[in-house]
């Protein structure tokens, strides 16, 4: 597990630094059980312009051209990629049906 925030300040212009503070501030806010980042799982993407934290429970916390932060859920599997407001609403989106069973166990 890896919990560095490196962001590379050169490749960034102004809105894409002001995303990076919010995307920090958006972490700092979640829970701290919650706050372990993937292997290089911070950075910009300079095709999109999202600047994100990826955790490792399979949210991404990101946010493009200063615009509020959005949390992003993927499905590795088909590719679709899923927005959501809050960080509750995507953690929800990140477990199966199976595994919602087993935690209302």
């Amino acid at each position: 597990m890896e919990n560095t925030i490196n962001f590379n300040l050169n490749e960034m212009g102004s809105l894409d630094i002001a995303s990076m503070h919010k995307v920090i501030d958006a972490y700092q806010d979640i829970p701290s059980s919650d706050k372990y980042i993937m292997y290089e799982g911070t950075g910009f993407n300079t095709s999109s312009g999202y600047v994100y934290i990826a955790l490792e429970n399979g949210v991404t916390i990101c946010s493009c051209f200063n615009h509020s932060v959005e949390y992003l859920v993927t499905d590795y599997d088909t590719g679709e990629e899923q927005f959501f407001d809050t960080y509750v609403e995507a953690l929800a989106n990140t477990y199966t049906i199976e595994e919602l069973e087993n935690i209302n166990k």
